[in-house]
């Protein structure tokens, strides 16, 4: 369930933001786009309701792609962000547009067109929102890696069904995915031998730390670095 943390600290949103760019169209759907296109990995980010303009989910990607990714993040809120000051459209309403498994579908056709531009192995990561995209791709065998920050949706159930490596990066302080529950999903995937797991609790933080911190914080920023490590390290790990 969306809680009041999912929609706390909303960002600034900026077009153009981001050392990438953005095209009209890949695999059919409006996307930021950064790093080499000839890259055999690519990784797919997957925005929170905030969307894809969030200046520090772009820096995410622009640090990703210095790895070597070609990295893609789509547009699946087609330009309807949630915006907590629209009275008229509480998270409540505003989700039932915007159903992850709708974002699952049309992310088929994005890493089809990765396939085809010569990438052979692809990794998706997910913040609150995108994480439960995340996992419908990792349980359709769609990916080859994947990586939750702080999910939203995603059940234990979802976690069964897994079929590759996953790292799960939780916050002590979060009433959508608590740590009780990022357990609960550590204890499921550490009884299934053949899936690489990684889970973390991270201390000190609340639920979107990894890409709607203060940058003037710098214990918050420090952590949403920590976070980017290790979710880099886990791709570095699995897709190459």
């Amino acid at each position: 369930m969306a809680s009041p943390q999912c929609c706390a600290n909303p960002p600034t949103l900026s077009p153009a933001g981001g050392e990438g760019k953005v095209v009209d169209s890949f695999g059919g759907i409006k996307a930021y786009v950064a790093g080499g296109q000839d890259s055999k990995a690519a990784v797919v980010l997957i925005s929170d309701i905030f969307g894809f303009e969030a200046p520090n989910l772009r820096k995410v990607a622009d640090k990703v792609a210095s790895f070597g990714y070609f990295v893609v993040v789509p547009d699946f809120l087609h330009g309807d962000p949630y915006k907590p000051e629209d009275a008229d459209r509480p998270i409540q309403v505003w989700i039932k547009e915007h159903a992850p498994q709708k974002a699952f579908e049309e992310a088929k056709p994005v890493i089809a067109a990765l396939k085809e531009q010569g990438v052979s192995s692809v990794g998706a990561a997910g913040y609150c929102w995108g994480a439960k995209v995340v996992a419908e791709l990792a349980k359709a065998n769609e990916i080859q890696a994947a990586v939750m920050s702080h999910p939203s949706f995603v059940t234990v159930d979802d976690i069964k069904e897994v079929k590759c490596p996953i790292a799960v990066l939780g916050a002590e302080t979060d009433r959508t995915s608590p740590p009780e529950l990022v357990k609960q999903f550590e204890q499921v995937l550490s009884s299934n031998s053949e899936i690489g797991y990684f889970v973390k609790i991270f201390p000190g933080v609340s639920h979107g730390w990894t890409v709607r911190y203060d940058s003037d914080d710098a214990a918050a920023v420090k952590s949403a670095e920590e976070a980017l490590t290790d979710m880099t390290n886990w791709f570095n790990k699995n897709l190459k």
